[in-house]
């Protein structure tokens, strides 16, 4: 059974930081990409990063050069460290695995997602 599960959501305030996890299992994690994505309500769903098995990363430009993903094959575990934060990042955040591109997608589709976590950035 495939499991994914975020943590480290919370509130913080706009400039500020914060680090989410995703514990997996039930697959070949070193073998997949990695996705975050993000959902507001009444919205689709974005997608935010794709990490390679080798940390090769790629991100939305709304998150460039102030999102950073990684991941530690060995722990089964994937980072989204998020810094400047601004109230238009309030989102829930989910990580995903996904095997269906033969390069690095860059879009919202995924084979596996967890439950989410939710991040809001408000003064």
């Amino acid at each position: 059974e495939v499991r994914l599960m975020e943590s480290g959501g919370g509130f913080v305030q706009p400039g500020g930081s914060l680090r989410l996890s995703c514990a997996a299992s039930g697959f070949t994690f070193n073998g997949s990409d990695m996705k975050w994505l993000r959902q507001t309500p009444g919205k689709e769903i974005e997608w935010v990063s794709t990490i390679t098995p080798g940390r090769f990363a790629l991100y939305a430009e709304s998150v460039k050069g102030r999102f950073t993903a990684n991941r530690h094959n060995a722990k089964n575990t994937l980072y989204l460290q998020m810094n400047n934060l601004t109230p238009d990042d309030t989102a829930v955040y989910y990580c995903a695995s996904y095997s269906g591109s033969t390069g690095v997608s860059t879009t919202p589709e995924f084979d596996y997602k967890g439950q989410g976590t939710q991040v809001t950035v408000s003064s």
